[in-house]
């Protein structure tokens, strides 16, 4: 199985993560990231310090309207999986991903928005073991995209 991935970022106040993200994203394969809200986007200077090149390789759309993406991605029939500590979230390991996803990832103090909460299919998290309760955005990504990545070779 060849899964398709794509990631939305919403809110994301740091240029230097969404282009760590970025850079993460090529090295996994991602089809396309969605960016929105006040998330930086290219052409800025901040991403490419972080991203060493990889805008050139991940295709990306942006557009300040929220609404207007989560349409577009559910016209696309990608289903939303919104990393967030939540009451109804799974862990990230305990369940199966689908062919095509979208994983979503939010602000860096407030989380994954509301809306994007509602429009999700799944909401997943990692466990956290220490006194913190959350990972840098980037970091999270990471993690999250290697191990669906990797999945599907479980399957």
């Amino acid at each position: 199985m060849n899964r398709d991935i794509y990631l939305l970022l919403y809110n994301i106040r740091s240029a230097f993560n969404v282009g760590s993200i970025f850079r993460t994203a090529d090295a996994v394969g991602v089809k396309k990231i969605f960016l929105s809200g006040y998330t930086p986007y290219p052409p800025d200077h901040k991403l490419d310090k972080t991203a060493l090149g990889a805008l050139d390789y991940v295709d990306w759309e942006y557009n300040r309207d929220l609404i207007f993406i989560l349409n577009k991605i559910k016209k696309l029939d990608i289903p939303i999986y919104s990393a967030e500590q939540k009451k109804e979230s799974y862990l990230y390991t305990d369940i199966k991903y689908p062919k095509k996803i979208c994983l979503a990832l939010g602000n860096e103090i407030d989380g994954v928005s509301d809306e994007i909460i509602k429009s999700s299919d799944y909401v997943i998290e990692i466990p956290m073991y220490g006194k913190k309760n959350s990972l840098n955005v980037s970091v999270a990504c990471g993690i999250l995209l290697y191990y669906i990545k990797s999945s599907e070779f479980l399957l």
